[in-house]
């Protein structure tokens, strides 16, 4: 990914704020921009926008809205901030906490007011480490109607989005970005800007820089989007940007195998539990799915086994993935344990041993407290492995949002937002906090289409 001069022959075309990347993050600066009455082009590397939005369930965690009063919950950005910094071990920078948890409910609610996309908040199952039930999404709880909403938004909003246009070239002029070299289906393009917002993700469909940053979770099954190749990174470096917590990453350990489809933790935040092909419980299930990829890799073959119960697979149908799971015949069912170890091809007296180590009211060995109620038949099961969804590490930037150099200094006009800039799950997998990828896609998404528009 070069960094050049400015050409002296100039650009094509030339526009107020240029966007790269047409996920949730860049369709949502796209609507900041133009509720601020600036004037913007988006440019997506893929066909359509997507990104890895699509891929995800499509939450968003946010602190204090009017959906969690609706729903009788009291919460605040300060609870919020407190369990982000809780999840990561306090290894996140406190100010870029501080803005993530303070705007995430208002840009939310400004989502749904100024767009009309109809948040509720999932309030009938708990996600791990949130003090508060704050995970707001769609009604089909996918990422791909949260893109889908937001791309009709911004046609709404007479949004120019240009697709098939995979950026290659940044340009400057001494500390300035002043525009992009891209390729198109008929060749080179060049694009002028005055401000520049970096929206195009992380670097794990680059497996070379994988294997460097995150060599534990090298091999583990891709489930993100593979345009995530590290550009901003890598522009980044060139320019003497500081890169933030590389080694962090979001990972998932409940992905059906062979089927790919991610099945959602709620399957074990409701009372599941997850053994190996011996039937043995091997971890604490309640720490988080992203710390779950490892555990589950480490066993043989790379799998386990998912098991729960008719009662969490009805919570569970709100998910479309779940839905599309039992379509395809993932989910397995059975009335009795024996039945259970039937279906499943797991051994029946580790597997009724392992149904039994979880007790209401007790913390097991592995150091799992479980409130019940508890697994009763029918049962249900899923085989499932490890995936690698997306980085977390990224571009430092300032509280509005703009590029630092390793001096710690901003870059003047150019922006770095969602999985391109530095998350806030600590230094690696463990202090991924639910809805991180999505609350610093939205939020700073919507802080840097601000702040770029009113500085051009």
């Amino acid at each position: 990914m070069a960094v050049l001069p400015t050409p002296p022959e100039g650009f094509e075309i030339h526009v107020p704020v240029l966007v790269i990347g047409a996920g949730a993050c860049g369709l949502t600066a796209a609507l900041s921009i133009v509720d601020a009455g600036g004037e913007v082009l988006v440019i997506e590397a893929d066909a359509v926008p997507a990104g890895s939005t699509a891929l995800s369930a499509g939450l968003i965690p946010a602190a204090g809205t009017r959906f969690q009063r609706a729903a009788g919950i009291e919460d605040s950005p300060d609870l919020f901030a407190a369990d982000i910094q809780a999840k990561a071990k306090g290894e996140n920078p406190q100010p870029l906490v501080d803005l993530l948890a303070r705007e995430a409910g208002a840009t939310v609610e400004w989502l749904a007011d100024r767009f009309a996309l109809p948040f509720s908040v999932v309030d009938d199952f708990d996600y791990p480490g949130h003090a508060r039930r704050r995970m707001h999404g769609l009604p089909t709880r996918s990422g791909r109607e949260l893109v889908d909403r937001l791309r009709h938004a911004c046609e709404a909003a007479s949004v120019d989005i240009i697709c098939n246009r995979r950026a290659t070239t940044l340009f400057v002029d001494g500390d300035r970005t002043t525009g992009v070299e891209m390729d198109g289906p008929e060749g080179p393009e060049r694009v002028g800007c005055a401000a520049l917002i970096l929206a195009c993700n992380g670097y794990g469909g680059n497996r070379a820089m994988v294997a460097r940053h995150m060599p534990e979770i090298e091999n583990a099954l891709w489930f993100g989007h593979d345009g995530n190749r590290g550009d901003a990174v890598c522009w980044g470096d060139a320019l003497g940007a500081e890169s933030l917590h590389l080694g962090a990453y979001q990972g998932h350990g409940n992905v059906a195998h062979p089927q790919g489809i991610l099945i959602t933790w709620a399957v074990i935040t409701g009372g599941g539990i997850q053994v190996n092909l011996r039937s043995e419980r091997f971890w604490d299930e309640s720490q988080g799915y992203s710390e779950a990829a490892r555990a589950v890799l480490a066993q043989p073959e790379g799998v386990a086994w998912t098991i729960f119960d008719t009662r969490i697979a009805s919570v569970a149908r709100q998910f479309q993935d779940f839905k599309d799971a039992e379509a395809m015949g993932a989910i397995r069912e059975a009335a009795t344990v024996p039945e259970l170890a039937e279906v499943t091809g797991l051994p029946e007296d580790a597997l009724a041993s392992s149904l039994a180590s979880v007790a209401v009211g007790q913390t097991d060995v592995f150091g799992r407290h479980y409130d019940g109620p508890p697994l009763a038949p029918p049962y249900c099961a899923v085989k499932v492995t490890g995936a690698l969804f997306h980085t977390q590490g990224g571009l430092n930037i300032t509280t509005d949002a703009r590029v630092r150099r390793r001096d710690g200094t901003p870059f003047p006009n150019l922006f770095a937002a969602g999985g391109a800039a530095v998350g806030v799950s600590g230094t690696g997998d463990s202090g991924y906090l639910s809805g991180n990828g999505l609350l610093s896609a939205i939020v700073l998404g919507h802080v840097a289409g601000r702040v770029a528009t009113a500085n051009t």
